[in-house]
């Protein structure tokens, strides 16, 4: 494939009416889902917890993310009780789970922030309550280990050891469950459906119009502060810390606006990222290759259009049963270690959590299914050329899970397919049916910041 820059407006499929979030129902599979997991692995409970970064098992299960303060969810085979803090407790009323009885709630003031009051039951006499006494419990935080990593990865914990303590003191063995929610092979969460679907292309979506707002917005001799502004980012919770690259802090990619002035010449990379979404683009505060420093003249040909044209191979094997390996494998292939640098998965599971898993890593046998929603991240950096990027949302589906969306969420199917056939049709790339991109910016390399416009095309 040959790569070349061609002048194309960027799509607009409009911003998606808002979705429902899961009702009763649905809660009630999925803590049915858990429990059928945890009789599998035989565990008489389990203790799902939750803090403000850590909030996507909790949520998945209930609908309630703790805000300021940790909480906890006990599942056993035939109750369920939420513990939360001074401020969560009248917010738990938002689980369709707890307002239908379900689910009860306790309160424990040891969740709160320091210097709250205190008083109440103890968070050892709480789950003493729940907790079966010497037996078989799972603990759920939001990690879980292998053995190059611990002596004993079955029973290291992500818990806060107030937590886990008295849990240990308790059962007679807890073990590490979170497995059940995020291994890419078997987790709970790691597969969506036609429901899920319109909620992650609500949120992929709105962050996308956020980054182009401030793509098509970003002038020579701004603040990254004013430059940020531009996006009017939306309300949905954040997955993670948005990001704003450049100047002094091109090479910390993690960093966020800090007053930076936008000088022609720099590298640049933002993201934007809500519950569900991560979009983010690299590149160069430029109008051509000639703003760029000398040995950096040649980035478009020998770095971002090769780039492209990878992960249009990327995309043709996001399939279901082709091995997260062999994924793994072509795209060390396509885009050297020596020049692209690329340490992290090309690619990994989104959801609530911008990074939930990834059944794609060296050696991986874990075959691609239908119903994963992929973060497209693959992360190139080179001291010279920087880096660049196609950062967004697409879901893998079979006929099953297509045929499902058209017939209950037409809309939806429909700017995915729009935004299939131009990615195929105008960009070049090699879009299967399977996959649907979930925002319009999905297949946009623009490399020079200051003439958005400009787009790689591949021929």
């Amino acid at each position: 494939m040959t790569a070349r820059l061609t002048r194309t407006p960027w799509p607009d499929t409009g911003m998606p009416e808002v979705p429902a979030e899961p009702d009763l129902a649905a809660r009630r599979a999925r803590l049915a889902a858990l429990r059928t997991a945890m009789a599998a692995r035989r565990l008489e409970a389990l203790v799902v917890y939750g803090d403000r970064e850590h909030a996507a098992n909790l949520e998945w299960v209930t609908g309630f993310d703790p805000r300021f303060e940790e909480a906890l969810l006990v599942v056993t085979p035939d109750r369920a009780l939420l513990v939360a803090g001074n401020e969560c407790l009248p917010y738990t009323g938002i689980s369709p789970l707890v307002a239908a009885g379900d689910v009860a709630v306790a309160h424990c003031a040891s969740l709160s922030l320091i210097s709250q009051p205190r008083g109440g039951r103890r968070i050892a006499d709480i789950l003493a309550d729940i907790t079966p006494k010497g037996g078989l419990v799972g603990a759920a935080g939001w990690k879980y280990f292998g053995p190059d990593e611990m002596d004993l990865p079955e029973t290291a914990l992500d818990l806060p050891a107030f937590l886990a303590d008295p849990l240990r003191a308790l059962a007679g063995r807890v073990v590490n469950a979170t497995d059940l929610f995020m291994h890419p092979h078997h987790g709970l969460r790691c597969t969506v459906d036609a429901d899920e679907i319109a909620r992650l292309e609500f949120a992929n979506q709105m962050a996308a119009r956020a980054l182009t707002r401030l793509m098509f917005a970003l002038r020579e001799g701004e603040t990254d502060f004013a430059a940020f502004q531009s996006a009017h980012v939306g309300g949905l919770p954040l997955g993670c810390h948005a990001t704003f690259a450049t100047g002094d802090r091109a090479t910390q990619g993690l960093s966020g606006p800090t007053g930076q002035v936008l000088r022609r010449g720099s590298p640049i990379a933002f993201n934007i990222s809500h519950w569900r979404s991560n979009i983010c683009r690299a590149g160069w505060l430029a109008r051509g290759s000639d703003d760029l420093p000398e040995d950096a003249h040649d980035y478009l040909g020998r770095f971002a259009g090769p780039y492209v044209a990878a992960l249009s191979v990327w995309m043709q094997m996001m399939q279901p049963g082709v091995p997260g390996g062999a994924v793994w494998a072509r795209m060390q292939a396509l885009l050297p270690h020596h020049l692209f640098g690329i340490d992290l998965n090309p690619g990994h599971l989104i959801g609530l959590d911008e990074w939930v898993s990834s059944p794609i890593f060296e050696g991986s046998d874990l075959p691609l299914r239908s119903g994963m929603a992929m973060q497209c991240d693959v992360i190139p950096a080179h001291p010279v050329y920087g880096s660049t990027r196609m950062e967004d949302g697409y879901v893998i589906a079979d006929a099953g899970l297509r045929g499902d969306l058209a017939a209950r969420f037409p809309d939806v199917a429909a700017r995915c397919a729009a935004r299939a056939a131009f990615m195929r049709e105008v960009i070049g790339l090699d879009v299967p049916d399977c996959l649907l991109p979930l925002a319009d910016t999905c297949g946009i390399v623009a490399p020079w910041f200051l003439d958005p416009g400009l787009v790689i095309t591949l021929e």
